[in-house]
């Protein structure tokens, strides 16, 4: 775990408000944490297959740095700008 586990859920829960707002932050956040949870699982247990199966982890590095490459390259077209937020209804 180490001094950095779970030091992105601030930031994510951030963006979640930015993007959808605070209305509905709780459950898109458990939303986001949810697949942050599973992504870690799959990751740990998908290295140990892959060490049980090849006899060394440079077939979970490969995989690895794969996914990092595939991630890094659907990034890159997205244009960083600031989020229009709607008015509020005033009643």
């Amino acid at each position: 775990m180490g001094l950095f586990w779970l030091s992105t859920v601030p930031l994510t829960n951030g963006t979640v408000a930015a993007i959808f707002g605070v209305r509905n932050m709780s459950m898109l956040g458990g939303v986001v944490f949810l697949a942050h949870q599973l992504g870690a699982f799959l990751g740990g247990w998908l290295g140990g297959v892959l060490y049980d199966r090849l006899g060394s982890y440079d077939g979970a590095w490969g995989l690895a740095i794969g996914l990092s490459l595939i991630a890094a390259l659907l990034n890159l077209p997205i244009k960083e700008q600031a989020v229009a937020l709607p008015e509020p209804v005033k009643a």
